[in-house]
């Protein structure tokens, strides 16, 4: 009976999530076009005087000057200290070299989204938007996680960014488990095949939601033979059967958002306790009831809480949990009015968000006083988990899941690293998670997520400073008085250097403005 069970509920799975796939295919945005704006790579370019932050939790140093050479980073000098004259020895420029001043501004590492869609036409009608968002935002790399536009469309601008023919960050697609297949996959067998396929069509990794034991175990094998990552969102439908534990230790490398972390905490239960009149489909029961899902688990500090932040731990693996994509459901009014929407917000996206009975993630039918205190309950034993995962040593990451829920491209992703900082984090932990750990879960540390020599030219520069206040990270900037009691408004990205190529954001964030504008006055 209990194999029957599990076998309806992964056909329900199965059919959800074709069923989306297909719509998502339909209405594929249109295409990024072709790169007009970015300098560079220059056989050699210099950042005089900046200050650096490393990405790999060292302090701020500066000033410095960085030298760029094919898109490498040869050399890193110290040149003098703060607020006195550079009197230091300089690297060398030679006619030709590109050479930037960014004197008293902050260099981190491009920053890294490690959950990122580009969309489908109801959320915008051109891939453009979202990609220069993102760039406009410092992200010059998205694991974008499941690739439901279709492998054709995500491997095309996989390519294009490869080549830096669009305006793009750098894109590494996760497949979702199953797609392009018209049939279930239902054996080990099937399971095998289909990673195959993904291998051999770019894929750098696998999403899954969740199947039978089995075909998951298969599937997972046959990924780390092939040296391809794994992700996994703990389908609600599935989790009774692998939690966030069970898929650490069958071998998959990381998990999204916080399903199935709870459920490995259960101690005095199996089953989430669920209302008995609660149906899965009914989205605001799916996600009322998930906002008292935290406080079921075991208490922070005990016994079942250790092993399991041990454990996981132990066999190295990655949380990445997209706090940002809930945040609407403890303060939903803060997310309907935040300021970007005025000039960032295409009108096709602002409808996505809307209450709505069909649309995913549009669960406000009745959105209550009591489901915000849920939440932010919710949010409190989460946090504390996560900060205290990350202080033994567990890596957390950064990741958005924008388009959703009243979250947009860009300034999603900022305010996730606002909210590891409400959990805990310092400032440079926080940008550890942003960069060098997005770096090493992906297995790309040695190429990209800090500055150092020998790495891509991948880097973004602010004038304000970031660890002082991640609301100068912002394109709309942070408003504060200026030393003539005005409201002056300061920050957003200055530059964002992806592949050694210089993006002036601000241009970036004029091109989604028109976008936008032109797209409000065709409605």
């Amino acid at each position: 009976m209990l194999r029957l069970f599990r076998l309806t509920l992964q056909k329900f799975l199965i059919f959800f999530l074709l069923f989306f796939f297909s719509i998502a295919q339909a209405f594929a945005p249109l295409d990024a076009p072709r790169r007009h704006q970015g300098e560079g790579p220059f056989e050699k370019l210099i950042l005089r005087g900046g200050i650096l932050i490393n990405g790999e939790g060292a302090p701020a140093r500066g000033p410095v000057d960085i030298v760029i050479e094919n898109n490498k980073i040869t050399q890193i000098v110290s040149v003098g200290n703060p607020s006195v004259p550079i009197i230091s020895d300089r690297p060398v420029a030679n006619p030709g070299d590109k050479e930037i001043d960014v004197s008293n501004h902050y260099i981190l590492p491009g920053f890294i989204d490690m959950h990122a869609h580009m969309g489908s036409q109801l959320q915008s009608k051109t891939a453009e938007y979202s990609l220069k968002l993102w760039l406009a935002h410092g992200i010059t790399t998205v694991r974008e996680a499941g690739s439901f536009n279709g492998i054709d469309f995500v491997m095309d601008h996989v390519n294009k960014s490869q080549k830096n023919t669009i305006s793009a960050p750098r894109i590494l697609p996760y497949f979702v488990f199953g797609l392009g297949e018209k049939q279930q996959i239902n054996t080990p067998e099937r399971a095998r095949r289909w990673v195959k396929k993904a291998a051999s069509k770019g894929a750098s990794g696998i999403k899954f939601f969740g199947a039978a034991p089995d075909v998951m175990l298969a599937a997972v094998t046959e990924a780390k033979k092939r040296k391809l990552k794994t992700m996994m969102h703990h389908a609600q439908l599935e989790v009774v059967e692998q939690n966030a534990l069970d898929s650490a230790r069958m071998g998959i490398t990381s998990m999204e958002h916080w399903y199935g972390l709870p459920e490995a905490l259960f101690s005095n239960q199996i089953i989430q306790s669920y209302s008995l009149d609660y149906n899965y489909n009914n989205e605001q029961d799916r996600f009322g009831e998930a906002g008292k899902l935290w406080l079921q688990s075991a208490e922070p500090g005990s016994d079942k809480w250790n092993a399991v932040r041990d454990e996981l731990i132990a066999l190295n693996f990655t949380i990445n949990p997209t706090m940002t994509i809930y945040e609407a459901s403890r303060d939903l009014m803060r997310e309907k009015n935040a300021d970007w929407h005025a000039d960032y917000t295409l009108p096709s996206l602002w409808q996505f968000f809307q209450a709505n009975r069909y649309a995913h993630g549009s669960y406000w039918f009745d959105w209550t006083t009591q489901d915000e205190i849920n939440w932010k309950k919710n949010y409190q034993r989460w946090m504390r988990f996560l900060n205290d995962f990350k202080n033994h040593g567990g890596r957390v990451t950064t990741g958005s899941d924008s388009g959703y829920i009243y979250k947009v491209y860009g300034f999603g992703y900022i305010r996730e690293l606002e909210l590891l900082q409400e959990a805990g984090f310092h400032p440079l932990e926080v940008i550890q998670s942003a960069t060098i750990n997005g770096a090493r879960a992906l297995g790309m540390a040695d190429k990209i997520g800090s500055i150092r020599v020998g790495k891509l030219a991948d880097m973004v520069i602010v004038k304000e400073n970031p660890l002082r206040n991640f609301k100068t990270l912002y394109a709309t900037g942070h408003v504060k008085l200026d030393e003539n009691n005005k409201p002056v408004t300061v920050g957003g990205v200055k530059y964002t250097i992806k592949d050694g190529i210089i993006f002036d954001a601000r241009q970036l964030l004029e091109d989604v403005k028109q976008i936008v504008k032109q797209a409000k006055e065709k409605n």
